[in-house]
């Protein structure tokens, strides 16, 4: 489906009165199942609920939510399924295929910053024969974008709105859920819950200081402390300045290619929302619309000239 069949399909998914539509994403995508199963969509063309029950050992209720919100969203489509139409098929829409940058970009963290990450398939440029994680890109300039060489604009009530957005489902999957192949569970700490997607939102940003976080978030000094404690024991944050600072790690640094996408992904599927959240290149002075580059050629990476190098007990699959 078109994004413009999607929003006709799918009034639902657009952002509320009110509402952000970074929140509105951070709501949807930010949640340890949900990216499971595109994972799974992309990468082994799940379309079937038995599929995913069979491949995240998710609980039946926990997996019809999440499927179900992709559809209200406009990122999977509900279709009979050929040979029985009292049962139906989920399909990746156009929405659905622009999340595969931020899949990417989780994979790359994932695999460059967590003990397991070597377990995980080897991401493959086809073009180039490069192995290993992307670049983010500006398409502005066309040039290699890190956080330091950008600038995040906030509107004052846009990480309030962050913290404070409507809907959320619970993040906990059971641990039986995906056992062996989940690649989202240590970045949940970062992403998994709007308090800490929004303190790490704003590290990113350059808060550092526990005033200027409540500040920002209206927070209460309890829930903060607890989740700038949680960000500093998985070593996306530490503290600086005799404790007085919070600062990203090298870690949690490379979350930017996550956020940069994430924040990207909601201008698609949210249009006309005024975002709360924007990250401007310096280099080139524009809004900052990403892509992924090749370390290996520099070129520009597109969604059918990637694939994964196989585990010994997989086909090797294509993303898209």
């Amino acid at each position: 489906m078109s994004l413009s069949e999607v929003r006709a399909a799918a009034p639902d998914a657009q952002v509320g009165a009110g509402m952000d539509p970074v929140a509105a994403t951070f709501d949807l995508l930010g949640d340890r199942l949900t990216l499971a199963i595109l994972r799974d969509a992309f990468l082994h063309e799940a379309r079937r609920f038995n599929q995913w029950i069979e491949r995240t050992g998710a609980p039946p209720a926990m997996l019809t939510s999440r499927l179900n919100a992709l559809v209200e969203a406009g990122v999977l489509h509900r279709v009979p399924q050929p040979t029985a139409a009292d049962r139906h098929e989920y399909l990746l829409t156009e929405l659905g295929f622009a999340t595969w940058e931020i899949l990417i970009c989780l994979w790359g963290w994932h695999r460059e910053w967590s003990p397991s990450g070597a377990l995980q398939p080897e991401l493959v440029h086809t073009e180039c024969g490069h192995r290993g994680p992307a670049v983010v890109l500006c398409r502005g300039c066309d040039r290699t974008v890190t956080p330091h060489e950008t600038a995040v604009e906030l509107r004052p009530d846009a990480v309030w709105a962050l913290g404070s957005s409507g809907r959320r489902r619970s993040t906990r999957a059971p641990e039986a859920a995906l056992s062996g192949r989940d690649m989202f569970t240590e970045v949940m700490v970062a992403i998994g819950d709007r308090w800490s997607a929004a303190v790490t939102g704003l590290a990113l940003a350059g808060i550092r200081r526990f005033s200027d976080f409540r500040a920002n978030l209206d927070i209460s000094p309890t829930t903060l402390t607890d989740r700038l404690n949680r960000l500093c024991s998985a070593q996306i944050l530490r503290k600086a300045d005799g404790g007085r600072e919070y600062r990203l790690t090298p870690r949690g640094r490379a979350l930017f290619g996550v956020y940069a996408f994430l924040l990207s992904w909601s201008a698609l599927a949210y249009p006309g929302a005024r975002p709360g959240v924007m990250i401007r290149h310096s280099s080139c002075g524009q809004a900052l619309v990403p892509a992924l580059r090749c370390r290996g050629c520099d070129a520009r990476v597109d969604r059918a000239a990637v694939v994964f190098e196989p585990l010994p007990d997989l086909a090797q699959p294509r993303l898209g």
